[in-house]
């Protein structure tokens, strides 16, 4: 893709050289303590892709992947997935919660695919709002890992408290603003990866409810805000 052909950003807030410095490094570090970073999510396409992600809201990735597999192979397709019974897509989701809205989602997410995409998934933002149960999150997850384009950060439970605990925002809870400032700080080619990293780092070391400090370096160098700090001066 050229430059003239990526698609316009949103305005992102200015970063000093020294901000942008310090996430460099926490983004080569991550690299370092996890060096495959990639969606665990399973997909074959990306139109799998596109489901298992809805299918994640509210729920774990290994859930969504117990589910999926019996559901792609009755509806490998969007063309079969579109006609399927309400009630039998329920069924086939229940275990991911919501299952009811899920499969509505699903379905008509399916027909707009084949009415308005030749039945294939729409490889731009504004297009992949249109289908339903597809927020923003959803659709960088898709462009990201199905076709390679960055166009924002997936900014999930454990980003948005990483970005917190690692001093990289400032912002609380607004999912929107929090992307935007890690948009600004880290380099475009590593926005996907970015996020998975830090998905890693969440569940591996960084985790929502700590009962002591993290024995990692990571935690240990960049957590400004994290009550792992606190923690460690109580020790000594």
């Amino acid at each position: 893709m050229s430059k003239k052909d990526e698609p316009k950003l949103p305005k992102l807030p200015r970063k000093s050289k020294k901000q942008k410095e310090r996430a460099e490094e926490i983004l080569k570090e991550l690299y370092v303590h996890y060096p495959n970073p990639h969606c665990e999510l399973n997909h074959r396409n990306p139109f799998e892709l596109l489901i298992a992600t809805i299918l994640s809201a509210q729920c774990t990735d290994v859930r969504v992947n117990k589910t999926t597999p019996a559901l792609f192979e009755t509806y490998p397709t969007p063309e079969l997935m579109k006609d399927a019974p309400l009630e039998e897509l329920e069924e086939l989701v229940r275990s991911t919660g919501f299952y009811r809205n899920k499969a509505k989602s699903l379905k008509e997410t399916s027909q707009i695919l084949v009415s308005e995409f030749d039945g294939e998934v729409p490889q731009n933002m504004k297009d992949l709002l249109k289908l339903r149960g597809a927020a923003r999150k959803t659709a960088n997850v898709v462009l990201g890992n199905a076709f390679n384009i960055n166009v924002g950060v997936v900014v999930d439970t454990h980003v948005k408290r990483i970005s917190n605990r690692f001093g990289l925002t400032k912002e609380k809870k607004n999912t929107n603003k929090i992307e935007k400032d890690l948009m600004a700080l880290f380099p475009r080619e590593n926005w996907t990866d970015l996020s998975h990293l830090m998905i890693h780092h969440g569940r591996n070391a960084c985790k929502a409810r700590i009962s002591e400090a993290p024995d990692h370096p990571l935690c240990k160098k960049y957590g400004v805000n994290c009550e792992c700090r606190k923690m460690r001066a109580q020790e000594h």
